[in-house]
């Protein structure tokens, strides 16, 4: 203590400039927590005069040239989405209602091929997310959930399509592609309308036959098949 004491001693007048220095910062860190809390002041209250601003913004209502221009462009958008999606189905339906067609690419008609069923689960999703109409009134966010989907069932119909005209019967075995084989054939006869009725029944006949545990028909295809084998198919007589 005493080195201490001799110190303070013989440099007491130290105390007068240390005295000044401190009371100097201490001023100056006063003035720069004022200068911080006021800072602070100013952003909160900028904050609320965004968050006001913004607010008033949503409620209020949006002129009527703009809503009106607005809302049809969002129709034309629409109009536009339900044409693909009408599209994408009706090439779908050249397949399920077509016979000749179903034997010559018969993974479009197999919902346990994994493309195919990756397609149908897209077709029920934009099914089920379709207005009822063009002039339908949806918000933004629908729109864009609808488009999206019906891009989905585009691309999921195109990659099913493209593996089914590659893959053909190669997923069957030889005596079922002797099948397949014998069944077109013989459509052609069912269809031919210079061939005699009877004949063309017995054609049709056989090619159910022949199909029967190879490719599902639909109840959609084989009423149009039928017709375009002779419409006395549509007039026969119940079977007893």
């Amino acid at each position: 203590m005493e080195p201490l004491f001799d110190f303070l001693g013989h440099y007491w007048w130290l105390a007068f400039p240390l005295m000044g220095v401190a009371s100097g910062f201490g001023g100056w860190w006063s003035k720069q927590s004022k200068l911080r809390h006021k800072r602070r002041l100013e952003i909160i209250h900028a904050k609320a005069e965004a968050k006001a601003l913004t607010e008033a913004a949503r409620a209020k209502p949006m002129p009527a040239g703009v809503e009106e221009s607005d809302a049809r462009s969002r129709a034309g958008r629409l109009e536009r989405l339900m044409h693909a999606h009408d599209d994408v189905t009706h090439r779908w339906l050249d397949y399920e209602l077509d016979v000749a067609k179903l034997i010559a690419f018969p993974t479009m008609s197999d919902g346990r091929e994994p493309l195919t069923a990756a397609f149908l689960r897209a077709k029920k999703a934009a099914d089920g997310l379709r207005p009822d109409s063009p002039d339908a009134k949806i918000d933004a966010d629908a729109l864009a959930e609808y488009r999206d989907a019906v891009h989905d069932y585009e691309v999921a119909f195109d990659v099913a399509e493209q593996d089914a005209r590659r893959r053909r019967d190669s997923g069957f075995t030889e005596p079922e592609r002797k099948r397949l084989d014998r069944a077109q054939q013989l459509l052609q006869v069912a269809v031919d309308q210079s061939a005699t009725a009877a004949e063309r029944q017995v054609a049709y006949r056989r090619v159910r036959e022949e199909l029967d545990g190879l490719i599902a028909l639909s109840d959609a295809a084989i009423q149009n098949l039928e017709s375009r084998v002779a419409p006395e198919l549509q007039q026969r007589p119940p079977e007893a």
